[in-house]
């Protein structure tokens, strides 16, 4: 067995490493991580070093991680910022750390992969001995896994990895033959204020168009970046994350499952939604726009993503991290997980008490959020 870091994944065939991950989930598959890589969206001074985890048994990959060094905490959504501010006032450093994470994208799925054939819990045990190796190294401050699944999940819990919960907001596929079999499950007064919002985009003269495949031109990509871009600065005054390339290469690689809800108004395209897809999920990731429109965000992050779902079959709908809003159109609370083990220092037990805490208080949000959901008591 050989241990191995990879600091760019093109070293890595993608036959061979779509292999070991043998799924169609989009956000682990070579395609969307080398087009951030090349893209310019990590590596760099972006602060996501490229660290990919990987493990070979007489040459042939059997195992992978994808992993960075963090010189900060964007982009990861399971935040750590109280964890970086007791570091800095014990004077001890937070950065660099060690995450196992898709960059931007906090949308649960496998964190690592392993050909089949093997012992899953004996190869992380594995991976957790060369991790230990590589954080005493490079003096890391800590290891992070990032919304792992759930199998995964129960074997950092037995590898006695501290887990922290979040809460995210999924729509549930329960048959529904049609949007308005969705509509029929909720209570009346949610259901009235759906269909309203839907009617205000329409008499606004805004028509939704569903953008596929060959659809997806290069001209395309260059307008949507425009519109993720506007938004980002009036959101938070910066660029965003993610490079034109990066959404280009995406179009070019990926578009067997991208899908695009575009807005258009009087024949041009003025908004739009970018989704991934795979056999049994929607996952709803980025959105932007050049023109407002009342409820247009609503109508092309969430309904029409609903509505794809039931057209496709498709049995959840990530509509993205946070968002309690989404609870009054159908999204439901989750509750996802990070898993992490810190280099021993002196905020050791304070750590420890804040994770307990904060799992407590995460649960009770969880619960109340679960008392306004807007279906129909049965």
């Amino acid at each position: 067995m050989q241990f191995e870091v990879v600091t760019a994944i093109s070293t890595v065939t993608a036959s061979e490493w779509d292999s070991v991950f043998n799924s169609d989930y989009p956000f682990c598959q070579h395609a969307f991580l080398a087009a951030l890589e090349q893209g310019g969206s990590v590596g760099g001074d972006s602060g996501w070093l490229v660290q990919h985890l990987t493990l070979r048994h007489n040459a042939k990959l059997i195992a992978i991680m994808p992993a960075y060094i963090k010189l900060h905490s964007y982009g990861e959504y399971l935040f750590d910022w109280q964890f970086a501010k007791a570091y800095q006032q014990t004077g001890l450093d937070f950065y660099p750390k060690l995450i196992n994470a898709i960059p931007f994208t906090p949308a649960e799925g496998p964190r690592f992969a392993i050909a089949s054939g093997y012992d899953p819990a004996a190869i992380l045990a594995m991976f957790r001995q060369g991790i230990q190796q590589l954080v005493q190294r490079l003096s890391l401050s800590q290891f992070q896994s990032l919304y792992p699944n759930s199998a995964q999940q129960k074997l950092y819990r037995q590898l006695g990895y501290q887990e922290r919960y979040d809460v995210q907001f999924q729509w549930f596929n329960r048959n529904y033959a049609s949007f308005n079999d969705f509509l029929c499950a909720l209570s009346s007064r949610k259901r009235k204020q759906i269909r309203q919002e839907r009617a205000k985009v329409a008499k606004q003269g805004v028509v939704i168009k569903t953008l596929t495949a060959s659809q997806l031109t290069a001209e395309f990509w260059q307008l949507f970046y425009q519109f993720y871009v506007t938004t980002y600065q009036k959101r938070s005054g910066n660029q965003g994350y993610l490079s034109q390339a990066t959404f280009l290469l995406w179009g070019q690689t990926m578009a067997q499952q991208i899908v695009i809800f575009a807005a258009e108004y009087q024949g041009e395209i003025v908004a739009s939604s970018l989704c991934f897809y795979d056999k049994q999920h929607l996952y709803g990731r980025y959105w932007g726009c050049k023109t407002e429109f009342d409820r247009l965000h609503f109508e092309c992050c969430y309904y029409a993503g609903i509505e794809y779902c039931i057209k496709h079959n498709l049995q959840m709908f990530d509509a993205g991290a946070q968002g309690e809003h989404k609870v009054k159109r159908g999204f439901e609370p989750v509750i996802r997980s990070g898993f992490y083990r810190f280099e021993p220092n002196a905020l050791t037990p304070a750590i420890t008490n804040y994770i307990v805490q904060e799992q407590a208080a995460v649960s009770d949000y969880y619960q109340q959020i679960k008392q306004q959901l807007p279906f129909k008591v049965q």
